[in-house]
């Protein structure tokens, strides 16, 4: 199908917004991943072990804060990728266009005091 043409501001508005996710995101994978797979580690030295899946889901089940950290990473980057998948294929959603135009819109208000203004609007 092919991804749809936009007009060139909310194309940049959008890619910027995508790559602060992703920068969010490689954050989380960078901070958050490996504390919470830290505190789990003697719960990994047993499964190194004796690998079951029912010993993954106790390991996480007893260690809350290391199954939310490692759900949020894993949620995220997984968020991501569909949402950009579903781009690809079907473009923009109606309310995902009318929130970025709206966002457009302000920065073209601000003019060049808006950090992203020159970002957008370099043509």
């Amino acid at each position: 199908m092919g991804t749809p043409s936009y007009p060139a501001p909310l194309e940049r508005l959008r890619a910027i917004m995508l790559r602060r996710w992703w920068a969010i995101s490689g954050l989380l994978w960078l901070t958050v991943a490996p504390l919470s797979l830290w505190s789990l580690r003697p719960d990994i030295a047993r499964l190194r072990q004796y690998f079951t899946w029912s010993a993954v889901r106790l390991s996480l089940a007893y260690n809350r804060p290391a199954a939310v950290g490692l759900g949020l990473c894993v949620g995220l980057t997984v968020a991501l990728l569909v949402a950009e998948s579903r781009y690809i294929l079907w473009g923009m959603t109606r309310a995902e266009r009318q929130r970025l135009e709206r966002l457009c819109d302000r920065i073209t208000a601000q003019g060049p005091s808006h950090p992203l203004w020159q970002q957008i609007h370099r043509d």
